[in-house]
């Protein structure tokens, strides 16, 4: 074996031509010549462009970011063991234990392979979106649009003068607002204990008790806890008012949270749920 074949380029290439497009959700064409995902699929699931994927591949690029890095991992699933040597050969420190881990492993995965068409997205301790399917972005918008590291729950909830783009691209309402601000809030202070050497959960946290003034006083009540479940209304521009349920599951190893939407089974709220789905399939 060359020492090229062992390049990040070459790596990536052997990690995508080795899962297929239907574990990460994607049909399978007719006539597909690809033996697993083509870099179109791996440059969409990444949040890159498809140019990047190529000059990655061919050696050009050799010096991708963390986050870049990150994305790529979890869209390749790739084992902890494995996203650490992507890291290696990009030039990177391996994310050390105590901080927020934005990895979701391949098991992971296969639990969010069998949600089927129900709108489902993965966050980070921190509440990051690290991870959705189309009809999540069907449902509430792209969030390609939006720069990796804005894409934050924490931001959309408790917005600051300065801060980015919101996560949602329309208007969520939630049934019980005050009892969903008050558990995100809590989560946090939990997070923060879990990772008191974590920089970017610390600056996020920084940053709205000192630009919103609601995240402040129920933050200084000092409750501790999780976010398990809410009700939420979302205001779909193409297909009205859609209430669903939001249930948070969180898994105990990593802390990061699928949350999945539902809709009553025979309501018209399904009925509308469904058809976000396939309003944004193109997207």
């Amino acid at each position: 074996m060359s020492v090229d074949e062992l390049s990040l380029g070459a790596t990536i290439r052997v990690w995508r031509d080795r899962l297929p497009p239907e574990a990460v959700g994607l049909p399978v064409a007719r006539g597909r010549r690809a033996p697993g995902l083509r870099r179109e699929d791996l440059a969409e699931l990444a949040g890159v462009s498809v140019d990047y994927v190529v000059r990655l591949e061919q050696g050009r690029s050799t010096s991708p970011s963390a986050q870049v890095a990150a994305a790529l991992a979890r869209a390749l699933q790739l084992t902890l063991a494995e996203r650490d040597h992507l890291f290696r050969l990009a030039g990177l420190q391996p994310p050390g234990g105590g901080l927020i881990s934005d990895h979701v492993p391949p098991g992971m995965q296969r639990v969010l392979g069998h949600l089927g068409d129900s709108p489902a997205a993965v966050f980070a301790a921190d509440w990051r979106l690290v991870w959705w399917n189309r009809s999540w972005a069907g449902l509430m918008g792209s969030p390609l649009e939006i720069p990796v590291e804005e894409r934050s729950l924490l931001r959309s909830r408790f917005p600051v003068a300065d801060g980015g783009p919101l996560l949602a691209a329309w208007p969520v309402v939630s049934t019980q607002p005050e009892v969903t601000d008050r558990a995100m809030v809590a989560d946090l202070r939990r997070a923060s204990t879990r990772y008191p050497d974590d920089p970017r959960l610390a600056e996020a946290i920084r940053r709205t008790l000192a630009g919103n003034e609601r995240f402040a006083k129920l933050w200084h009540e000092g409750a501790v806890g999780g976010h398990a479940e809410d009700h939420k209304t979302i205001r779909h521009p193409a297909i009205g008012d859609i209430t669903v349920d939001c249930d948070v599951l969180v898994d105990t190893d990593t802390d990061l949270k699928i949350v999945v939407y539902t809709a009553l089974p025979g309501s018209e709220d399904e009925t509308k749920l469904r058809l976000a789905g396939v309003v944004g399939a193109g997207v």
